[in-house]
């Protein structure tokens, strides 16, 4: 019932605004293979106006295949498959496809001549299991697939279609861009495109951020607002639908200044920008030089910032609490048994101090608990940034090695240099 509501409420827009799309084979399922397909397919739809409003992956098992694409049929008025339509044993898209849509399978010569001439040219000799990927539900628009032994085809039923393309990426976004596209425009008269704008914050939890905007995401129905957490960052999706970018842009425009001021400096870039660029930017405008120390954090925040600012980052220093106090005592250095945010501030200190840089930055995490939790592990986070003028620190309450957390803390240095550089 609650499928048969969103469809109802969903294709009264009109056709191609309900969408399927379905990987098949085995080996995504056993996690062989990322079904990268999917993410790149909807992304094209999405510039087109359609909205993707299911994903399936299946294995090549024949009962399944059929129910999964007998329930695409019932809800959707696209369906779209990937893999299946090789020349072996457990490539049976071809034939539910048949099966489900109530068709034969036919020969059809021009293919078959396509295939053998190709391996032809290549010199080889193609064997009989090839002759398979010739054969399609009859009455099927066939789609030459120039890069590929393996046709597409198109079934059409009652004003909704099958569109059964090959699983190999640079054959499928080929046929997509080329024929795909170009067919879904025409059948179903698409006249719209799906454009959207990314703002990315910092230093806000998901929460925070819906507590800010959750008018705006509630009230606003076009352009649409959503948000998307990662470690340490949280993104707000602006999407609107319109004739063409320039006219989704003009319905975001608003939008997007009404969240801007909610939001403020917690913004740090849009669409692909990332923190990471935005602070090597920081740096290499204010012409100062950087050095960084870290504890449990493996030299992770140092290579972020090694990786975009090479010229003007100098030393990264890791060690855990055990060889701390060894190392520092080789330059006369000793850590007092203070505070860790003051600890965390003297490391900063030292850093800057033996690398000659302009800025020092020190992380310095304490775990409390189980060292296996990989994501918001128990503990804290102490941060530290100086210069000849100044400091600033920084405290969140947790810390781990699990890649989320290392990923947090990246964030949150990065938050903090960025912030201090502004200043």
């Amino acid at each position: 019932q609650a499928e048969d509501g969103i469809r109802d409420s969903v294709a009264s827009r009109g056709l191609g605004d309900v969408y399927k799309r379905q990987a098949i084979g085995s080996e995504l399922l056993l996690g062989q293979i990322i079904d990268s397909n999917s993410a790149w397919i909807s992304k094209r739809l999405a510039e087109n106006g359609i909205n993707l409003f299911y994903k399936t992956i299946v294995g090549d098992n024949p009962e399944r295949m059929d129910y999964i694409l007998s329930k695409s049929l019932s809800r959707a008025d696209i369906v779209i498959t990937c893999g299946g339509i090789g020349p072996t044993k457990d490539d049976i898209t071809r034939d539910i496809v048949a099966k489900v849509t109530g068709k034969k399978l036919v020969p059809d010569q021009d293919s078959l001549d396509h295939i053998n001439n190709r391996f032809r040219k290549r010199g080889m000799i193609p064997t009989k299991n090839n002759d398979r990927q010739a054969y399609f539900p009859e009455n099927s628009i066939i789609v030459k697939n120039p890069n590929g032994t393996a046709p597409s085809f198109i079934v059409e039923k009652d004003n909704k279609c099958i569109i059964s393309l090959p699983g190999v990426p640079f054959e499928m976004k080929w046929l997509i861009d080329n024929e795909i596209i170009p067919y879904l425009v025409s059948k179903y008269k698409l006249e719209e495109i799906i454009h959207y704008k990314v703002l990315k914050t910092i230093d806000l939890g998901e929460s925070n951020v819906d507590d800010l905007i959750g008018n705006i995401m509630e009230t606003s129905e076009n352009p649409t607002v959503g948000v998307l957490a990662h470690p340490g960052q949280v993104d707000v999706r602006i999407a609107a639908k319109a004739k063409n970018k320039e006219e989704a842009s003009k319905l975001i425009s608003p939008v997007k200044k009404e969240i801007e001021k909610l939001l403020g400096n917690n913004i740090f870039g849009e669409d692909d920008e990332t923190l990471e660029k935005v602070v090597a930017n920081n740096l290499e405008n204010s012409g100062k030089s950087i050095s960084i120390f870290e504890n449990i954090s493996s030299g992770v925040i140092s290579n972020s910032i090694k990786d975009f600012a090479r010229n003007n980052f100098k030393i990264g220093l890791t060690s855990n609490d055990k060889n701390i106090n060894k190392f520092l005592k080789n330059f006369d250095f000793h850590l007092k048994d203070e505070s860790p945010e003051k600890k965390c501030l003297e490391l900063a200190k030292f850093i800057k101090s033996v690398s000659l840089s302009d800025i020092g930055f020190a992380y310095y995490g304490i775990i409390n608990g189980d060292e296996n939790v990989q994501n918001l592990g128990q503990g804290e986070s102490y941060f530290a940034i100086v210069d000849d003028s100044k400091h600033q620190t920084k405290h969140i309450r947790s810390a781990g090695i699990g890649i989320p957390d290392k990923r947090r803390a990246i964030m949150s240095s990065l938050s903090l240099i960025k912030k201090f550089l502004d200043n």
